[in-house]
């Protein structure tokens, strides 16, 4: 990994969305001869996807910088892809997107899938369940990527939003990035210390960057593609943009376990540790829990996600 650049310099490569103005990179796009897909995974987001794709829809009618909006609808219950179809995005079941290669639950499969549905040479990826959030992400994404060849990928970065029970809102979104994520880079990744929100939902990639990686199947993926891309191509080849506040909804403690543990497998891997090499786990990975039922401790195991797809060029040829 390169080490040209440190934490402290990591300034350089950080800017803020409102340095990237709609129209201008609209014209940049075009002078260069790039196309953009927006991808939006999804599972049972009924109640948001529509204003997201609504909003991201209005962006490419006002300015013609996003050529193709995608939603990746994994495995919903509720109307998630009839809520994003209407809103005017094209929506793909991720099982039925090359079924002959098998599926996967997860984030992560639904963007490796997406990679073979979609066209564009520059990918935006935005979750589906945002609601204090605005255009000027994909803006902001876009900017880094359309004004530097060199940039490979791009982490957005903002004040995370959560709503307590109670109904009061604070910054105290982001616990895995705090107890995991970033302990990790610290420890053993320091040159990417810098990077604000590692886990960020709101990223851009090139697509040759991207066809190239494995890809966990599950919420291990913004990690591994940011570790990938700094081991493969250096800190040179990642920026971040400040795109101010950001809110949506939180998962429970047990749930953001099982995230953790998925983190570290991920890191584990990438840490180069003899028996770990990228892909399927030699045994099952188990995470342990406990729940209180009654009167009475009772544990109960969930299988962790350790599939990670190969490179979609390996699959698409």
């Amino acid at each position: 990994m390169s080490s040209t650049l440190t934490t402290e310099t990591w300034g350089e490569r950080t800017s803020h969305w409102r340095d990237w103005p709609a129209k201008h990179l609209a014209a940049r796009k075009r002078d260069l001869g790039l196309t953009v897909s927006v991808v939006i995974p999804a599972r049972n987001e009924e109640a948001t996807v529509g204003e997201v794709v609504s909003r991201i829809a209005r962006l490419a009618a006002d300015t013609g910088l996003v050529d193709e909006l995608v939603v990746i609808d994994s495995d919903s219950t509720d109307k998630t892809s009839e809520a994003a179809a209407r809103a005017g995005a094209t929506v793909h079941r991720a099982r039925e997107v090359a079924p002959h290669l098998d599926t996967f639950p997860g984030k992560g499969e639904a963007l490796w899938k997406s990679l073979l549905v979609t066209k564009g040479d520059l990918l935006v990826f935005v979750d589906a369940d945002l609601t204090q959030w605005g255009p000027h992400f994909v803006t902001g994404l876009l900017g880094p990527l359309l004004s530097d060849e060199h940039v490979l990928l791009v982490k957005g970065f903002y004040e995370r939003l959560y709503r307590g029970t109670d109904g009061s809102v604070t910054a105290d979104g982001g616990r895995v990035t705090e107890l995991v994520a970033r302990p990790l880079l610290s420890l053993w990744w320091p040159g990417l210390a810098g990077i604000v929100q590692p886990l960020a939902g709101e990223w851009a990639a090139r697509r040759d960057l991207m066809e190239s990686l494995p890809i966990p199947v599950g919420y291990g993926i913004e990690l591994a593609v940011l570790l990938d891309t700094a081991d493969q191509h250096g800190l040179e080849a990642i920026a971040q943009v400040d795109l101010g506040s950001r809110g949506h909804k939180h998962q429970a403690s047990h749930d953001l376990a099982l995230m953790a543990a998925e983190l570290m497998l991920v890191a584990e891997r990438r840490r180069g540790r003899p028996g770990h090499d990228k892909g399927e786990a030699a045994d099952p990975v188990r995470l342990h829990q406990f729940i209180r039922s009654g009167h009475e401790i009772r544990g109960y195991t969930r299988a962790v996600p350790t599939h990670e797809r190969p490179p979609a060029r390996s699959v698409t040829g």
